[in-house]
């Protein structure tokens, strides 16, 4: 396989499969509320580490930092799910512990400190934004997704691509290209999408399991949001924003889980008046999880960066303790900076 080892120093690639090669143990943990990238990265690794044809011997647990841990329901068809463990049976000092698609340390949730104790600390990762954390670093902002700097690590250890890694490398590189309609699509994206094909996994029937089902109370909820929705059209520097909101109230009517409203974000990106759209989403503790989306001419990973939050000039997000309107209200200033830049 030919590629371009990206942004990563040749030095921390051999370094990374020096302590993998030689762990006995290796602990894998990628950011809260994971999305496709983050648990098909992790996942597809840790099977790859584990497969009987590797005959590695590798003794893996993976998990992720939030309080309640479940994995989202659009993600629980990934295989290697029996490597999950819960952050309370995490490994509290790791002697070699990996992050997958995590730009800081925070966005370890609970495992933050965990990693922080680390005796070796490989963080894997394509954000720009990502703060090199670790004490080794295979951060390629160029790769339209972190399972893509995955696959050649993978290769690199001389490990096999079978069905179920190639599941989970394939669900995190079309959830973070948007079915490789996004800007960050390359050729080598396309020609991973090909490698990874060739192993026989069903494209349509993980087309299927990530964006054509949802509950009813989906759209009960989501007709709530858009009734809400808000277009200021002299935001962001004349460019426009729209925004809208969806509270843990507005879930618990219908009996919603946080994590079936990921997808709102995608309705509302879509209006033609607006550079920029903006959709908090409460969770169960009460704090407002925030994702941003703009057609590019915006920079939103520069504007979530001085909300403490992170992500890709076109798709970032952050967290907020404070409420809708304030939340709104520190945004549009960072907004109208960016506007003008373009």
């Amino acid at each position: 396989m030919t590629t371009n080892e990206g942004a990563a120093g040749e030095a921390d690639w051999r370094r990374a499969t020096e302590l993998i090669r030689t762990a006995d143990t290796l602990a894998l943990a990628c950011h809260v509320s994971p999305d496709g990238d983050a648990l098909g990265s992790m996942l597809g690794l840790g099977l790859a580490l584990t497969s009987a044809a590797a005959g590695a011997g590798k003794n893996v647990v993976a998990s992720f930092g939030d309080r309640v841990f479940a994995v989202p329901r659009l993600l629980r068809f990934l295989p290697g799910q029996h490597l999950l463990v819960e952050p309370s049976a995490y490994p509290a000092e790791p002697d070699v512990m990996i992050t997958f698609d995590a730009s800081t340390m925070e966005r370890l949730g609970l495992l933050a400190p965990h990693a922080g104790k680390a005796r070796e600390l490989i963080v894997i990762d394509h954000h720009v934004s990502n703060t090199r954390f670790g004490t080794v670093h295979l951060v390629d902002p160029a790769a339209a997704s972190t399972t893509m700097v995955v696959e050649r690590l993978i290769h690199r250890l001389g490990l096999p691509l079978d069905r179920d890694v190639a599941t989970c490398l394939y669900a995190g590189l079309v959830t973070d290209t948007g079915s490789f309609r996004h800007s960050i699509t390359t050729p080598a994206a396309h020609a991973m999408a090909g490698r990874l094909l060739a192993t026989g996994l069903r494209p349509e029937e993980i087309a299927r399991e990530l964006w054509d089902r949802s509950p009813f109370a989906y759209l009960r909820v989501l007709g709530a949001a858009l009734g809400r929705a808000t277009l200021e059209p002299d935001a962001a520097g004349g460019l426009g924003l729209v925004w809208t909101y969806v509270s843990r109230a507005d879930r618990a009517a219908e009996g919603l889980p946080y994590d079936e409203v990921e997808g709102v974000i995608d309705v509302v990106r879509r209006i033609d008046e607006a550079e920029v759209a903006v959709v908090l989403k409460e969770d169960d503790e009460g704090g407002w999880n925030v994702s941003t989306r703009s057609k590019g001419a915006v920079d939103m990973a520069r504007v979530c960066a001085e909300l403490g939050g992170g992500g890709h000039p076109r798709a970032a997000g952050f967290s907020s303790a404070l409420s809708v309107e304030d939340t709104i209200a520190v945004l549009r200033p960072l907004l109208a900076a960016e506007g003008t830049r373009s």
